[in-house]
């Protein structure tokens, strides 16, 4: 993989966004926690939510900044690292995060409602299906790996960019759309999901297994370097997808049992964490 040229000034511009970009994102979650403990001082906000968001932006900025952004530039081995990081490591601490049920519990109702509409928007319905995310995810690895796209991807700073984002956006909706605790309208049953992970598991090993034999790529860096990103891709791969499938392990409940444990013994069952509150007699907006 050739590195791109790259001069002292423009480092410092490139590692300048995700330096500014992350704190600023971590003191905006945190002062959202802080509004949702204030607002509901029963439901709060889980602090495990806030230290899983406060890692995902961790890890994010091991990948962006030094010493692995620079090692990126140059060499497969740390390109794959940061790919790991962006793709897989970061995204699913940042989905255990719940953003989005945060957010619906913070905004004022009229903007938590424009949201909701969102979410059951039939665009985002079909995104967060967990056969478009898988596709999106590790099948975008398949074109990038064994097409001229990685070359052209790493060729500039703007491309370069563009490819962290589709790593970062692709790996949270596919985290998301797996296991994430934020509201997700078309998600289907455990039993589903569960295939489509064992899809990317298998996938993320066949890719692997090609690169680091050498059929097919089309990875311009010395044979070590690739065959030692094939590895950190598949030994890598299958510790984040473990991760994944512990996660949705621990927050699955059958809904059977769900719903005997939540509903009282009398009365209708009680809204989900991230309701919005029914508008009242006479009222335009609620508080």
């Amino acid at each position: 993989m050739p590195a791109h040229e790259h001069t002292a000034g423009g480092d410092v511009l490139e590692w300048l966004l995700p330096a500014l970009v992350l704190p600023a994102a971590a003191g905006a979650y945190l002062s959202l926690a802080r509004r949702a403990r204030h607002r509901n001082p029963v439901l709060g906000w889980s602090r495990w939510r806030t230290a899983w968001f406060l890692t995902g932006a961790a890890l994010l900025g091991v990948a962006l900044l030094p010493p692995v952004a620079p090692f990126a530039h140059g060499d497969f081995r740390g390109h794959m690292t940061q790919h790991m990081l962006i793709g897989m490591y970061a995204p699913l601490a940042l989905v255990l995060a719940a953003p989005v049920t945060l957010l619906l519990r913070t905004l004022p109702t009229a903007r938590a409602r424009r949201l909701t509409a969102v979410l059951h928007s039939p665009p985002v319905r079909v995104l967060t299906r967990p056969v478009v995310a898988t596709a999106l995810s590790t099948g975008g690895l398949a074109v990038l790996y064994f097409t001229p796209l990685h070359s052209a991807a790493t060729g500039g700073p703007a491309a370069h960019w563009l490819l962290h984002a589709h790593f970062l956006l692709s790996g949270c909706l596919f985290a998301h759309a797996i296991a994430g605790p934020d509201p997700a309208p078309s998600r289907p049953g455990v039993p589903a999901r569960l295939v489509c992970l064992g899809v990317a598991i298998t996938a993320h090993a066949v890719i692997a297994q090609l690169m680091y034999g050498g059929f097919g790529v089309h990875i311009h860096a010395p044979v070590d370097q690739v065959r030692a990103g094939a590895e950190i891709m598949y030994y890598g791969g299958d510790i984040a997808e473990l991760l994944l499938a512990a996660a949705l392990v621990t927050t699955w409940r059958p809904r059977g049992r769900a719903r005997r444990s939540r509903r009282p013994a009398h009365g209708p069952p009680p809204p989900a964490p991230w309701a919005l509150p029914p508008r009242r007699a006479g009222e335009g907006v609620v508080p």
